[in-house]
Formats: structure tokens, C-alpha cells, sequence
């Protein structure tokens, strides 16, 4: 009788943490299916995985050429990619030992899905299981985001109305972040189907009623064609360059007092954003820095 064992690619990339967002981006845009990294100094370790009968061995060196390209394109040193075949066993095992609960600002722990979280726990839980998708919480943006989402719905109550879109919602973790933080409803697109299916998963994971958050997969255009009025805030935690090509169609997504967070951006890059921002009559309210990367909250000027 023929096996039923599944083997997958487990791909180790090495680089500088400046890097980091661009791998994960063209981990993504392969296919990839869980992601861990560890972060030593100023380099960076991603492990990501891929079912073998998505990728041969020969895409799997066209990978590490265009993770060449992307650095030399960024001016950066290149990785270091390697990859090894293993079985479905051995692939749960290695990307559950890299990924442990971690505590995100002053009311978010995030909680792996196999980790059984205490009883007493005084802060938000937020567990995850992100499967295919991108967002631990383990990444600086991501971090950023949730602080910023901490600081914008600080002081909701369980009766509030408040409305949310999540842009590029990945795993789902900043949708179900601020239902956690009592946001009333919450709109979530992602262009990746993956993302949709572990942002429903992730949602279910956190006993979170299907009506509050509204998912599908899809852009900004989607999410403006779908909402029934503008919402109070959102978040987009994508590359700089794709934000800078939203920001034109922010003013429709929001009320006229409404704010956003922006992140996925490299310090470096934020010139370029807020000149972006001012050109559309948005302020840079706050401007947050880790590692290498930089996260704003704006409002209308």
C-alpha cells in the first residue's frame, strides 16, 4: 500500500535583518506554508516550508536567485538559502519548537495554538495557529501594529461601535486584535486565499463570533466595494511601495476622524511614505522604530 506520508521542503534563510520583510515577501509569493525566524545580532533565520509537490529542486534554485537579486536590487549583502526534504512529522515538530507565547505591548500575549494558555491570565489572549500565512507576532511590524492598535482603541468598551479594516490581513491577528480590544466590527481582505482560510481558523481558535469579522479574500478596492460605511480605523501592514500606491484611497475608507496604521515600512523608506501622506492631506501623528523598521499612525490634516 503506497504511503500516505507527506514530505515537505524545510528552506533556511540567512540574512541581515534589513532583509527581513523582503524574504518574507518572496517566501510568501513562492507558496510557502509556515514560517519561523530568530534573530541573532543584526542577522536573521527564517525557516519556511513547502509541500514537495509544489516546488522541485530546480524552483527551489530560482528562489535563492531571486533572493539574490532582491538584496543586490536593496543594496544589501545576499542570503544564504538552503533547503533539505523532510516528512510531515518532522516538518510539525521543527516549526512548533521555534515558536513559543510571547507578550506584545501592555495587553497582548500571543499564544501558539498547541500551547494551552493559564487560566489566570490577566492580559488578552491571542492564540494562533497560522498555518500557510504570515504573522506570528514574532515580526517587528507586526509587533508595531498591535502596540499601535493598543494605543488607538484604548478605552473601548464591550457596547462600542467602533468599525475596523484590516489591509492585507494575513494570519488574522491584528482583525482579531481589535476585537479583543472591543472593536464592534471588523473588515478583513488579503489577496492570498491561504490568508483568508487561517484568518477564518484563527478566528474560531479565539471564540470570536463570525459577525464580527467580515473576510474575504481580495484588495483595498475590494474592501471599499464591500463596506456598508467608512470605518473608524484601519491597519495596512504591507511593503512600503504597495502602501504608497494605496494611500490615494485611504480618504474613502475612513470617516472624517478616523485614523490609520501603516507599517512594513523600513526606516529608511519613510521619506517616500510621508511624502506620499502630505501630498493626500494626511499627518504622521506618530512615528514608531524597531530594528529596522518603522510603523505610523496617521489622521486627516
Amino acid at each position: 500500500m503506497p504511503s500516505l506520508t507527506n514530505h515537505w521542503w524545510e528552506i533556511l534563510v540567512r540574512s541581515d535583518c534589513a532583509l527581513e520583510e523582503l524574504v518574507f515577501w518572496r517566501l510568501q509569493m513562492f507558496g510557502c506554508q509556515g514560517t519561523a525566524s530568530q534573530v541573532k545580532g543584526t542577522q536573521i533565520s527564517i525557516r519556511a516550508y513547502l509541500p514537495t509537490e509544489k516546488a522541485s529542486s530546480l524552483d527551489l534554485a530560482a528562489l535563492s536567485l531571486l533572493l539574490r537579486q532582491d538584496a543586490i536590487v536593496s543594496g544589501q549583502e545576499p542570503p544564504i538559502a538552503k533547503w533539505v526534504l523532510i516528512d510531515e512529522e518532522d516538518w510539525s515538530s521543527s516549526w512548533k519548537q521555534h515558536w513559543h507565547p510571547q507578550e506584545i505591548g501592555d495587553s497582548f500575549t500571543i499564544y501558539p495554538a498547541w500551547i494551552e494558555p493559564p487560566q489566570e491570565e490577566q492580559r488578552h489572549i491571542l492564540r494562533l495557529d497560522p498555518g500557510s500565512a504570515f504573522g506570528t507576532g514574532a515580526h517587528a511590524t507586526t509587533q508595531l501594529c498591535l502596540e499601535a492598535l493598543e494605543m488607538r482603541l484604548y478605552g473601548l468598551t464591550p457596547d462600542s461601535t467602533a468599525t475596523f479594516a484590516d489591509i492585507g490581513c494575513g494570519s488574522g491577528i491584528l482583525s482579531i486584535g481589535a476585537v479583543l480590544l472591543n472593536a464592534h466590527k471588523v473588515y478583513a481582505v488579503d489577496t492570498d486565499i491561504l490568508a483568508i482560510k487561517a484568518t477564518h481558523h484563527n478566528r474560531e481558535l479565539n471564540h470570536i463570533p463570525e459577525d464580527k469579522i467580515w473576510v474575504t479574500e481580495g484588495n483595498l478596492d475590494t474592501l471599499l466595494a464591500h463596506i456598508p460605511e467608512p470605518v473608524n480605523g484601519f491597519a495596512c501592514n504591507i511593503l512600503a511601495d504597495v502602501i504608497v500606491e494605496l494611500i490615494p484611497k485611504f480618504e474613502q475608507l475612513i470617516k472624517p476622524d478616523g485614523w490609520g496604521i501603516l507599517s512594513g515600512i523600513l526606516v529608511e523608506q519613510f521619506p517616500k511614505v510621508a511624502e506620499v501622506l502630505d501630498k493626500h492631506k494626511w499627518i504622521v501623528a506618530t512615528l514608531w522604530k524597531r530594528q529596522e523598521w518603522s510603523c505610523l499612525t496617521i489622521r486627516r490634516s
